[in-house]
C-alpha cells in the first residue's frame, strides 16, 4: 500500500513537472499585398520572438532618456522673460507658425520685446499708413537722458494707441520672429532623443526580451520549435518589409500552446504601414 501511495506521488510529481516545462512551436506566414494587386511573401527577413512587445519596449527605452520637458526647454533659451512667460501661457515652440499672429494681442506686442521689435519691422518701410515714428536717438540715452526717456515714453505711448486702434496690423508678424524662433533647437532635442531610443531600443530588445529569431524562407514561411508555451510577441524590431507601395512592420501577440504548431498569419491587416514614415516618427 505504501509503495504504491509514493508510486503515485511521484507520478503526479513527473506529470506536473512535465506541464511546467511544456514546450511549443510557431509556425508563421509573412505576405504583404500591394495597393491593386496579389500579395507578397516577404523572403528571407528576420522575424523576432520577444516576451514583450516591442512598443513597451521602446516606452521602457523612452522613459530611461526622456525628452527635457517643455517648459524646462524654454526656461532655458536666451530670450526675454516675457516671452519665455507667453509660450509658456500658450504651450508654443514655433513662433513663425501660421495663426501665431492671431495669439498675440496689442498688450502682448507692447509687454514682450521680441513681439515688440517683430511687430515694428512688419509694419516699417511705408508699409503701415499712419504708423508712428521714434524721434528719440539712442545716442541721447547717455548725452541727453532725460530728452531720451521722454521721447520714447511718448513714443511708445503713441504706438499702444495705434496697435489698439488698427489690430490688424498685427497679422504676418510672426514671419518677423525667426530671429527668436526656438523651434529648430526644439526639433532638434527631439530627433536626437528618438535617435537615441532607436538606436537602444533593439539592443534591449534582444539581450532582455528575445526568445528566438528567424529567417523566413523563399515562401515567407519560418518555424520556431522548442518554444515554451506562454505568451510572445513578434516584431520586425521597427524595420520594415516592402512589397511595392507597401511598407509594413509587425509587433504582433500570439500565444504559443504545447504540442500541434500555432499558426500565425503576417499581413497587411496585423501590420503597420509606414506610408513614407520611419519607425521613429510614429512616436511622439
Amino acid at each position: 500500500m505504501t509503495l504504491l501511495v509514493l508510486f503515485g506521488t511521484l507520478l503526479s510529481l513527473g506529470q506536473a513537472s512535465f506541464g511546467q516545462g511544456a514546450t511549443g512551436s510557431l509556425e508563421l506566414t509573412a505576405r504583404i499585398s500591394p495597393t491593386g494587386a496579389h500579395p507578397e511573401p516577404v523572403r528571407q527577413f528576420t522575424f523576432y520572438i520577444l516576451t514583450k512587445s516591442y512598443a513597451d519596449i521602446w516606452k521602457e527605452v523612452a522613459a530611461q532618456y526622456p525628452l527635457q520637458a517643455r517648459e524646462d526647454f524654454i526656461n532655458d533659451l536666451k530670450i526675454s522673460p516675457e516671452l519665455k512667460a507667453w509660450m509658456k501661457q500658450h504651450s508654443i515652440i514655433d513662433l513663425t507658425a501660421p495663426e501665431v499672429d492671431k495669439l498675440i494681442t496689442p498688450d502682448d506686442v507692447m509687454n514682450v520685446p521680441e513681439f515688440f521689435a517683430g511687430y515694428e519691422r512688419s509694419n516699417s518701410g511705408g508699409v503701415t499708413n499712419g504708423l508712428p515714428t521714434p524721434k528719440y536717438k539712442e545716442a541721447d540715452a547717455e548725452a541727453n537722458p532725460t530728452k531720451y526717456f521722454k521721447l520714447k515714453q511718448e513714443y511708445m505711448s503713441a504706438t499702444k494707441k495705434f496697435v489698439e486702434a488698427h489690430p490688424a496690423t498685427i497679422s504676418g508678424m510672426e514671419t518677423e520672429l525667426g530671429g527668436v524662433n526656438p523651434k529648430y533647437k526644439w526639433d532638434k532635442a527631439v530627433q536626437e532623443q528618438k535617435q537615441k531610443v532607436a538606436q537602444l531600443a533593439p539592443e534591449l530588445a534582444q539581450t532582455k526580451y528575445m526568445a528566438a529569431k528567424g529567417d523566413t524562407d523563399l515562401e515567407g514561411h519560418m518555424a520556431v520549435r522548442g518554444l515554451p508555451a506562454g505568451n510572445y510577441w513578434v516584431s520586425t524590431l521597427g524595420l520594415d518589409a516592402a512589397a511595392g507601395d507597401r511598407r509594413l512592420i509587425w509587433d504582433v501577440p500570439v500565444t504559443v500552446q504545447s504540442g500541434a504548431p500555432t499558426q500565425l498569419v503576417l499581413s497587411n491587416l496585423n501590420g503597420s504601414n509606414l506610408n513614407g514614415q520611419n519607425y521613429n516618427s510614429m512616436h511622439p
